[in-house]
């Protein structure tokens, strides 16, 4: 529909003007021919499938084509199709417009300059793409792409921290086998310091003044072996088996040698079991009972017994350790608890480093190797040890292992 067109009915045969007519109403896109001063002269039947107003509609609008248009496009149209009306050309300017019924979609709107034959300008034209479809297939791009920079980013942070751990891995492999090559060097001197040592000790009468301190020098030598044993754990590989034994009596072992030092510390150490898993028929753990495990059971009470002491030796007199054990299915789950000043933050990603100790201010309790030597036993079992720890509340070890250790797989 349109209203006199300027030129057209006067310089071309009317055939012609109805074959224009007949093509433009019949274009998918919404086509519009607008004057010199920016009334519309002309809009194709497409206009009504996009806004739902029919082309008279449209003609008799003041402000052609805004109201069609979501108001936040409309200054922003209004200054193009000013510039469109003194002669520019654009093309694919998004906006937003809206239906009758008041629901929008995303078009693209292109303009060129219209002339007649001897160059007067005719005003100019403007074609409307629906591109909803485009847009939203763009938006699914950019979520995709998003979504890909994620998991590269994820992709390239774990990268990141399995070389770190790879480098932690040779730097632990290197200051173990340092550390073992300096226990064997004391070892072998300690060894005759005790021997001569205890052959002094069985012809000094008792009665001799300072006799008491022979004790103390004969502590403080397996102070010394007790240290070279853990340095040796930094390094060696294991040597024992797995074989089948009962959680719960490997925990009670645990706390009963941890006895002298709870007792000196004057804090209690208790334990609580989870209720029994009865193992079905099937499955590589059907042969086990209901509180076996097959671990290394001289590993797993040393891993109970260092959580036991540090718990211990983190506590205040009078205040109690938790030991507590559950095995499912397919785990055995370890958790020591104590309620005492608890782990900086700063040092939680430390304290399973060789020699990194937060026991500053009591002297003789070890050299930061029980964690670390820990970390080791259990790692070695496919197991995983985590700590939580609040200062001033308290910390929390939970060690998580395989119900059954094949001795064929690699530790």
């Amino acid at each position: 529909m349109s209203r006199s067109l300027p030129d057209i009915p006067k310089r071309s045969e009317p055939i012609a003007a109805d074959f224009f007519r007949s093509i433009a109403d019949c274009t998918v896109d919404w086509e519009s021919w607008l004057s010199c001063e920016g009334e519309v002269l002309w809009v194709n039947r497409a206009v009504e499938r996009f806004t739902g107003y029919s082309p008279a509609e449209c003609l008799a609008m003041k402000d052609y084509p805004l109201p069609l248009m979501t108001p936040e496009h409309r200054g922003r149209i209004a200054r193009y199709f000013a510039e469109a009306a003194r002669g520019s050309t654009e093309n694919n300017i998004e906006f937003e417009c809206l239906h009758r019924d008041g629901s929008t979609s995303w078009v693209a709107v292109s303009w060129q300059p219209m002339t007649d034959s001897d160059g007067r300008s005719l005003g100019f034209r403007a074609s409307v793409r629906d591109i909803s479809e485009k847009r939203q297939m763009r938006e699914q791009l950019r979520l995709h792409n998003e979504h890909l920079e994620q998991l590269v980013q994820e992709r390239t942070a774990r990268v990141a921290e399995l070389e770190q751990h790879r480098l932690k891995m040779e730097k632990l492999a290197a200051l173990g086998e340092l550390a073992a090559g300096v226990a064997h060097e004391i070892n072998n001197p300690l060894a005759g310091i005790r021997n001569a040592f205890a052959l002094l000790k069985r012809h000094i009468p008792a009665d001799v003044k300072h006799y008491d301190k022979l004790d103390l020098i004969d502590g403080e030598i397996e102070r010394i072996s007790g240290i070279i044993h853990q340095m040796y754990q930094l390094y060696r590989p294991s040597q024992q088996r797995a074989s089948a034994f009962s959680l719960k009596q490997a925990v009670d072992v645990a706390i009963t040698l941890a006895l002298p030092l709870s007792r000196k510390a004057n804090v209690k150490v208790s334990a609580s079991f989870g209720s029994p898993v009865a193992v079905g028929a099937s499955g590589k753990n059907a042969s086990l009972g209901s509180d076996e495990v097959v671990l290394r059971e001289g590993e797993l009470k040393q891993v109970l017994l260092n959580l036991i002491h540090n718990a211990i030796q983190a506590s205040e007199a009078g205040a109690q350790v938790n030991v507590h054990a559950r095995a499912d299915a397919r785990h055995a789950i370890l958790t020591v608890t104590d309620h005492g000043h608890g782990i900086a933050k700063e040092d939680i990603e430390r304290i399973f480093d060789p020699f990194f100790s937060t026991k500053t201010e009591t002297v003789g309790q070890g050299m930061g190797l029980g964690l670390s030597v820990t970390r080791g036993i259990v790692e070695a079992m496919n197991g995983t040890i985590d700590v939580t720890s609040e200062p001033g509340k308290g910390t929390e070890f939970v060690v998580r292992l395989p119900r059954r250790l094949d001795d064929d797989v690699p530790s």
